[in-house]
């Protein structure tokens, strides 16, 4: 959340502007700053998750309240955390002629895509890891793949950062 409070900002004229550093700060109107504080709270949610499914022997109805729950609920946050991000990026709510008129070769909006792939795989890792009464999981292997490629498309985003210049 420091990088998105000491960032500079785009104003409304299009023109960017920085000020002091500063520790904390309530910014509602800058998205970098709001998906900074979903994730935040997404990553949270996900230590419960974690947390919860180190207990010892639960019951099918404790797993999906316990474990899965606050999986659905972090990958949420995840998804909504990246589309304030794309928002970010592009200047727009929906994804239309702003997005047509982005500089695709620009690092910053690669690692966001990426970052948000991570997401969507991350969502369905969490949906196919659903539990039933009989005590299965949905889908395994695709909870399995998911979460792995999920993962890995996170890596990759934070290794692509490395190599974004500054403003």
């Amino acid at each position: 959340m420091l990088l998105a409070i000491n960032a500079p900002h785009r104003r409304r004229d299009g023109s960017w502007a920085g000020g002091r550093w500063c520790w904390w700060a309530r910014e509602p109107g800058n998205y970098d700053y709001l998906s900074a504080v979903v994730l935040f709270v997404g990553t949270l949610v996900f230590g419960v998750n974690l947390v919860d499914s180190l207990l010892g022997e639960l019951t099918p109805a404790q797993v999906d309240r316990l474990v899965w729950n606050p999986d659905i609920i972090g990958c949420s946050l995840f998804l909504i955390s990246g589309h304030l991000a794309m928002v970010d990026i592009s200047g727009s709510w929906w994804p239309g002629a702003h997005w047509t008129s982005l500089r695709a070769e620009r690092l910053g909006w690669w690692i966001v895509v990426v970052n948000q792939l991570g997401s969507v795989l991350f969502m369905v890792a969490a949906v196919a890891s659903f539990v039933r009464a009989d005590g299965d999981m949905i889908a395994v292997g695709i909870a399995n793949w998911g979460t792995l490629a999920g993962a890995l498309c996170f890596a990759v985003g934070g290794l692509m950062q490395f190599s974004e210049p500054p403003d």
